[in-house]
């Protein structure tokens, strides 16, 4: 077992106000443990840079660092398709002053002279091209700035609406976009492989979640909320989630056959701070389990037929008087009898109408869409749940976005999207929802509805038509989706969602809205879109080709016969099972299997037959996996 501890004398940050080059001179003169830095920068794909700069090197150039001079390096390192080309590649690092810088330590390296590990700054950084910025990071410094000054600009000139929440115009500081997510994640004895059927039953028994941790895991866990709140995360609580299995443990006390889902989950930050503190939770939690002989995976859907896992984002909107008062703007006056206040109901409209523009950022991958599937306690439709009334907060998970609120803390009110996991893209996620939320609001504050005039076209029937949102669109539902009505009723209610990542992508190009509202202030831009777009379809193309296919011909390749007998009715399955292998893997002279079918239409680049043929390997691959659990439970 690992000998890992948390040192507590360790330098964790330097903050923003700690960033001149008198005080990182000093700081970094009494910490010679310190011997590289790296800026990391956020390229459209969600990939962090990391390079190691020897630190007499930053102190030789500090100053230009901290004025905005630029590192260069090579755009093939990073994924910016369009932006960076081959006769065009060269990419500029710029140091960002405003946010918290952290330290990043090697526990496998200790320096001889301080016996400490060896530790390198680690610099959030923008990515610019040829003066432009074209990296995730930028993208939502540039939305938060925008959402703000927009709000900002109505409340200068709807004196009524800040009288609303108590306060007048100039008793304004300013607005700030706030966030937070919940990190879900699978941990694993790496060299010890654990049935799915167990995880499974294991599953529905209900018998891991919010269960104690046990042994190295629960070791782990405890350092790595030690850690983030020795790094300013203010960590809420870390917990078992409902996938995971019993551990097995060995006649010297140790546990194996390890294979649990994990929660950890912090409290609120400014926007861009809370994108780039989850960058860092997931460095750490990944090296704390590693140095204890578990591999982490943050993956939306590790193993097919268990739980994934989500991260699920919240989000809202806060004044900030200048007497230090903090006014969440999403909460109404009187929380006993609104949901909302009209700011809140508009974020929530925005959201809601326009989510199919958000959900290319939040679900990019075919990872990603295998998790959304019904059964897993992850949504699947663009519906919300407000709570069963207005002094009954929300409850439902089975829903696409939940209002969360208490009815005696304002702070608490917030929206709670369930969509995204661990690998979304959260910079690009955050923005493109903020840039939705303004259409929303700009129509609630234009419309001069009240609150309860709001909430009456929220919860407008099927049918019904809205001044905002559309006619034939259900968007508010208090009963598990699943349960109570059917997958082609959840599409005529809810709308139909994508399928595949080419669905996802496809609505960037042809949305008609995707001007006046993704690239409202100059957030997002085509080329940005484009270049977005373009890096998800070929990822989404070289994994369905080079890993999708092959393991699942893999998996078709474990499935053999297992009967030896007469059995009429073994012989009957098999029969089945052998179709359907044939049918998926096996080409002959008369036809093509759906594997090549697959890889031909990648190499012809016609992707909506890429798509359309995915959905059926999927389909195909679960129906063959069915077929021959059916069959093992039939042998004896």
């Amino acid at each position: 077992m690992s000998g890992f501890t948390v040192n507590p004398d360790l330098l964790c940050v330097i903050r923003p106000e700690l960033h001149s080059v008198k005080d990182i001179t000093g700081i970094l003169d009494k910490h010679p443990e310190i011997k590289f830095v790296s800026l990391v920068a956020v390229d459209l794909a969600g990939n962090d840079t990391d390079e190691k700069i020897p630190i007499a090197d930053f102190h030789d150039n500090l100053d230009n660092y901290l004025n905005g001079e630029a590192v260069q390096t090579d755009g093939s390192s990073v994924v910016l398709p369009g932006i960076a080309t081959l006769n065009d590649g060269k990419v500029d690092l710029i140091p960002d002053p405003d946010v918290v810088w952290y330290i990043d330590y090697n526990y496998s390296h200790i320096d001889p002279k301080t016996g400490l590990p060896v530790g390198t700054l680690r610099i959030p950084s923008f990515l610019k091209h040829n003066g432009k910025p074209v990296c995730s990071r930028s993208v939502l410094k540039k939305s938060a700035e925008f959402f703000e000054q927009k709000i900002t600009d109505i409340l200068k000139n709807q004196p009524e609406l800040c009288s609303e929440f108590g306060f007048s115009f100039e008793d304004l500081d300013r607005i700030n976009l706030i966030m937070a997510t919940e990190l879900e994640f699978w941990v694993n004895s790496p060299d010890e492989k654990i049935a799915t059927e167990q995880l499974t039953i294991s599953q529905e028994l209900q018998e891991q979640y919010w269960k104690r941790t046990k042994g190295v895991v629960r070791t782990a866990l405890e350092q790595v909320i030690l850690m983030l709140d020795r790094y300013g995360f203010n960590p809420e609580m870390g917990h078992k989630e409902v996938g995971g299995v019993k551990a097995a443990i060995s006649s010297s006390g140790d546990f194996h056959f390890i294979m649990e889902q994990l929660e950890v989950d912090w409290k609120y930050s400014d926007a861009l701070q809370g994108a780039d503190y989850e960058l860092c939770a997931r460095v750490f939690i990944k090296e704390i389990f590693r140095l204890h002989g578990l591999d982490v995976s943050f993956n939306a859907k590790p193993l097919p037929g268990v739980a994934g896992s989500g991260e699920h984002t919240h989000v809202n909107a806060v004044a900030f008087l200048k007497n230090g008062k903090k006014i969440n703007l999403f909460a109404p006056m009187d929380m006993k009898a609104d949901y909302l206040s009209r700011i809140g109901w508009g974020s929530l409209f925005g959201i809601m109408k326009h989510y199919d523009l958000i959900n290319p950022f939040v679900s990019s991958s075919t990872d990603a869409f295998n998790r959304l599937q019904p059964g897993f306690e992850a949504p699947t439709h663009c519906v919300a749940s407000i709570g069963t009334d207005v002094n009954i907060p929300s409850r439902n998970r089975s829903v696409l976005l939940g209002v969360v609120r208490s009815e005696d803390k304002k702070a608490v009110t917030r929206f709670e999207l369930r969509s995204p996991n661990p690998h979304t893209n959260t910079y690009l996620c955050l923005a493109a929802i903020y840039q939705c939320m303004i259409d929303g609001i700009e129509f609630a504050v234009r419309s001069g509805h009240s609150t309860k005039m709001l909430e009456t076209e929220f919860v407008k029937p099927y049918g019904a038509d809205g001044e905002y949102l559309d006619k034939d669109r259900l968007y508010r539902c208090e009963e598990d989706i699943f349960e109570s009505m059917t997958g082609e009723e959840r599409d005529r209610l809810f709308g139909k969602p994508a399928a595949t990542v080419y669905d996802s992508m496809l609505v960037l190009s042809e949305h008609k809205n995707v001007t006046s509202i993704l690239c409202a202030g100059d957030v997002f831009d085509r080329i940005i879109l484009d270049s977005y777009a373009r890096a998800m379809l070929e990822r989404w193309e070289m994994e369905l080709k080079e890993r999708i296919i092959p393991e699942n011909r893999a998996s078709i390749r474990s499935i053999v016969k297992r009967h030896s007998d007469d059995s009429s009715y073994d012989e009957l399955l098999w029969n089945e099972i052998v179709r359907l292998k044939n049918y998926i893997a096996k080409t002959s002279s008369e036809s093509d299997s759906l594997f090549d079918r697959i890889k031909k239409a990648i190499d012809e680049k016609d992707l909506k037959e890429v798509s359309v043929l995915q959905i059926e390997m999927n389909q195909k691959m679960t129906e063959l996996r069915d077929r021959y659990k059916e069959y093992c439970n039939n042998q004896i």
